[in-house]
């Protein structure tokens, strides 16, 4: 009887499942010192050194084999849980989970686990689920958009916070910038009576985007009225806060041809009340966002927004506190990022010249 070629383990070819190795086993078959396949197999700082192609046969091996590393051995000898908080406003499409992605895509690929709590940008939330992450010892934590101003005994960095936090790493939008791009833009197209809905009082980038714009409108000659501005009330992400402001602003009866929403889901409530009132996006009323969520593009008309790139944002974040973690004191991680927004044109916007000839065209 001819006899199947022999693998680590005990197993024969041909059966379904190889017996799982130990270190020195797949070493072995690997040819490689026991030494190098557990740097690699736990992520160590170090195996940056190992060429890919070695990582690679190393990660191959050890999944037909079955080899897992012992998590345990792994946190007493580093002193780490390899465990990241993070918390989130909520949980739901938009800018949360596109943050989510961008996280989650760095932390997976650098053999970490992370827990999630949504603290809906209430204080006593944000304290507790604090307590609880550093009780459930997470090497470090990411905040997303919440009053952050807690010193904690591990590294910390926060996106779109607005803190200044001894320990704290921030990550925020360049908001000078954002409001200037999306009012030069409007005014290029002709615009000058410029609605704007503001976010919610709680949300950190609310005071700080409301400064910007209306600096930015002193500098580029343009006159904010305060019976265009409106401001969201309530804690939903909810197309249908943008909807119910967009339909209070239009009750008090002042035109305005172009509106600037606080972001791309108060945007698409902003559209839906403009068309329920009889006018045409963006041949009546041009519409920007803020955000660029995945969704945006695939709205009717494809919505104009400026972006903020929310996964690198996420992935960023990431990799900060895990460089916090390896160099205990900070050593070459900034205290502050600032991030440049990009203005992504598409079909809600539209010049108020074109608009007025189409509408006499019809007429």
């Amino acid at each position: 009887m001819r006899r199947g070629k022999a693998v680590p383990g005990g197993r024969s070819q041909g059966q379904e499942r190889p017996k799982p190795l130990g270190l020195k086993q797949l070493a072995d078959h690997l040819g490689l010192a026991p030494a190098t396949v557990s740097l690699v197999m736990n992520r160590a700082p170090v195996a940056d050194t190992i060429s890919p192609e070695t990582k690679e046969q190393i990660f191959a091996a050890a999944r037909e084999f079955g080899y897992r590393p012992n998590f345990l051995a792994r946190c007493l000898r580093t002193r780490r849980t390899f465990t990241i908080g993070v918390m989130v406003p909520e949980v739901s499409e938009g800018y949360n989970a596109n943050v989510m992605s961008g996280i989650e895509e760095c932390l997976l690929r650098e053999g970490y686990f992370y827990l999630v709590a949504s603290h809906r940008f209430q204080p006593d939330l944000i304290e507790e689920y604090s307590q609880l992450f550093l009780q459930r010892s997470v090497d470090g934590l990411i905040v997303v958009c919440a009053p952050w101003g807690r010193s904690l005994s591990v590294p910390v960095v926060t996106i779109s916070c607005h803190h200044r936090v001894e320990g704290a790493t921030s990550i925020v939008i360049d908001h000078r910038r954002a409001a200037e791009m999306a009012l030069q833009h409007l005014i290029r197209l002709g615009h000058r009576r410029i609605a704007i809905i503001k976010g919610q009082k709680f949300v950190p980038d609310t005071e700080v985007r409301w400064k910007a714009i209306v600096a930015a409108a002193a500098r580029l000659g343009v006159r904010i009225v305060p019976a265009l501005v409106t401001q969201i009330e309530g804690n939903s992400p909810s197309p249908h806060l943008g909807y119910e402001v967009t339909k209070e602003l239009l009750a008090r009866g002042n035109s305005f041809s172009a509106l600037f929403a606080f972001n791309d889901i108060s945007a698409m409530g902003a559209i839906r009340a403009l068309r329920e009132s009889g006018r045409r996006v963006p041949e009546d009323v041009s519409v920007v966002g803020f955000d660029d969520i995945e969704s945006a593009a695939y709205q009717n008309p494809g919505l104009t927004t400026v972006q903020q790139p929310l996964r690198r944002m996420g992935n960023m974040a990431a990799e900060m506190v895990l460089r916090r973690i390896a160099k205990t004191d900070g050593a070459g991680v900034p205290r502050q990022v600032v991030v440049e927004p990009e203005l992504v044109v598409r079909n809600t916007t539209q010049a108020l010249v074109q608009a007025a000839a189409k509408k006499r065209l019809r007429a």
